[in-house]
């Protein structure tokens, strides 16, 4: 019969899909209890009632310590984190709040991120979730563009969300099936401009992470603004789970300020899954090949990040127009030379990304760090104490808590 000592150790193979870390160092192990009959009971403490995949937790736990061998039963049972541990848990994790479940049940998250404006991310990201939907995927776009949000007209869905019995905003069904929420469905009206700061930015995405009924989901693509800014960081605090996809054009001085954008995912712990190329040369049609942006330049980032070129999609008109009328090109002409390269982007980063929930997967980041007193800076007697720094002053202009939300 195994030890309370290797059951916990078994137990480190469980990961909360969301932290990405296992049930032993994120002190969810309430109690283990070994029965003279070999059976074992073990209580999981989750961080919400309401978890959504209570039932994948309960065969990881049952399926880790039955490998073990010599345990002819195993008993879960279920409670909740109380306030202090959660805030303790919240302090190790270096977060403000701990996710509710509204992403417990989407396998992969997959953010579509750029170095600069104009290579193409969003149109890329609209008919990548197309794609996904047509290889038989159920597939989600969040458009955390909030300055410059697109995915709304290219994806051809407007309208505003309705909430469910749980006060969650349902997303919108836009073509093909694919869910979709964006700033746009918030506003008074389409194209309406947004001159909100960074606090208000911040509140907006963890809406869009945390009060969404995403429900199950295969993919959720997460279209990024360009660069390496606020949303890009709040996201990459937030989903230690997520991967990268890097878009670039061929040309070298979008790969160089694309390579910032992989460095954000890298600070962060971030695995990239891959580059998409868009905008790569194409045939004209006396069938000569044109290389307007040059070329190579997605190639070279991939080699240089030593990740796989995921896709390289040719600069074809009809890809921009069905991008500016809602018809994603991989719907509306799967032929097309740009759609067969998305298809193709999209099998790579399938055959990339894990089909299941991770609850049985290696966790991401590194470990969590123990919380310690803070120790205060002391002077030595013969110095001169130091002259405490100025208070930072708020900004007049810095928007109230209830502004930043967007109404449901």
């Amino acid at each position: 019969m195994p030890t309370e000592e290797q059951i916990r150790e078994a137990l480190t193979s469980v990961i909360d899909p969301e932290l990405r870390k296992n049930i032993v160092e994120l002190g969810m192990v309430r109690r283990i209890l070994r029965h003279d009959d070999g059976r074992v009971e073990v209580t999981v403490s989750l961080t919400t009632a309401g978890c959504p995949i209570r039932a994948h937790f309960q065969q990881a736990v049952s399926d880790s310590v039955m490998a073990l061998g010599g345990v002819p039963g195993v008993g879960v049972d279920f409670d909740v984190l109380n306030d202090s541990e959660k805030q303790a848990l919240q302090q190790r994790l270096g977060r403000g709040t701990l996710p509710q479940g509204a992403l417990a049940q989407v396998k992969n998250v997959i953010c579509v991120g750029s170095g600069k404006g104009g290579v193409g991310k969003s149109t890329v990201t609209a008919n990548l979730a197309a794609a996904l939907q047509m290889e038989g995927m159920q597939a989600a776009v969040m458009d955390a563009d909030v300055w410059g949000y697109s995915i709304p007209r290219m994806l051809g869905v407007h309208g505003r969300p309705s909430i469910s019995r749980e006060r969650k905003i349902v997303p919108l069904e836009a073509v093909a099936g694919v869910k979709a929420i964006s700033i746009e469905f918030f506003l008074d009206r389409e194209d309406q401009a947004i001159t909100w700061r960074g606090p208000m930015l911040h509140k907006a995405i963890r809406q869009f992470l945390e009060d969404v009924e995403w429900g199950e989901l295969d993919y959720l693509l997460i279209d990024l603004p360009p660069g390496t800014g606020d949303v890009s960081m709040t996201l990459a605090q937030l989903l230690p789970q997520a991967r990268f996809v890097i878009v670039t054009t061929p040309q070298p001085a979008a790969q160089k300020v694309a390579k910032r954008a992989a460095e954000t995912a890298l600070r962060y712990d971030l695995e990239i899954s891959g580059v998409v190329e868009n905008m790569s040369p194409f045939r004209g049609p006396n069938g000569d090949r044109v290389a307007i942006f040059g070329e190579g330049g997605g190639q070279a980032l991939a080699d240089e990040l030593e990740v796989p070129l995921l896709g390289k999609v040719p600069l074809q008109e009809d890809l921009r127009v069905g991008a500016d009328e809602g018809r994603p090109l991989v719907l509306s002409d799967p032929d097309a030379p740009a759609a067969q390269a998305l298809f193709h982007t999209a099998r790579g980063v399938i055959a990339a990304t894990p089909q299941e929930l991770p609850t049985m997967q290696p966790p991401s980041g590194p470990p969590l760090r123990e919380i310690t007193g803070t120790e205060l800076p002391m002077v030595a007697p013969d110095q001169t104490s130091p002259k405490p720094a100025e208070e930072p002053q708020g900004r007049a202009d810095e928007p109230p808590d209830e502004q930043a939300r967007p109404a449901a």
